[in-house]
């Protein structure tokens, strides 16, 4: 090969400079295309797939978990049970022994968590400070307030199952320690 032969452009006729601009815009188009396919999941192509797609769209998004609320009257809830065909077996509320290891473990269970922080304003147990203007208030009153619920504080500190005597007991131990 002489020197004249190796500057020579490789493209020597038109079609073949043609060719070659045409390959320049069509390879990278195709490459952009399938690479968006592949990233998008592919093309949907009619209502069999825009259907499906839907369907999928909403299990991704569905919630993964619900609210239930319980009614507090144990005959309203085993009269539901009843018409929905549902047996569900009574459990009594708190299995532990009667006195004061109930009262404790209720105190534990359900009151504990924002009493012994003061969470949400509630006064800590054994805060003397903090119990006097309640206690003063009257027990009836403290009472209409554990079992209502006040402020943050829900009805029964949140467990529904304690019934007004043991929500009581759990008030009046609470009181014994701030006095």
């Amino acid at each position: 090969m002489s020197k004249n032969e190796e500057e020579l452009p490789s493209i020597k006729t038109p079609k073949q400079l043609i060719t070659v601009v045409l390959c320049a815009f069509v390879f990278p188009i195709t490459i952009i295309v399938l690479l968006a396919q592949y990233v998008t999941g592919g093309i949907s192509a009619g209502k069999v797939d825009s259907i499906m797609y839907k369907e999928l769209v909403a299990k991704r998004i569905m919630p993964v978990g619900s609210l239930v609320l319980v009614n507090s009257s144990p005959q309203a809830e085993s009269s539901q049970n009843k018409k929905n065909g549902q047996v569900k077996p009574m459990v009594p509320p708190n299995a532990a022994s009667s006195g004061a290891g109930k009262i404790e473990e209720i105190y534990s269970s359900s009151c504990s968590a924002c009493h012994a922080s003061g969470a949400a304003g509630a006064p800590k147990l054994g805060d003397k400070e903090a119990w006097a203007l309640r206690i003063k208030s009257g027990s009836e009153i403290l009472y209409n307030s554990a079992i209502q619920g006040k402020k943050a504080m829900p009805p029964k500190g949140g467990n529904i199952s304690l019934s007004n005597e043991d929500v009581k007991a759990v008030v009046d131990y609470m009181v014994t320690k701030a006095e």
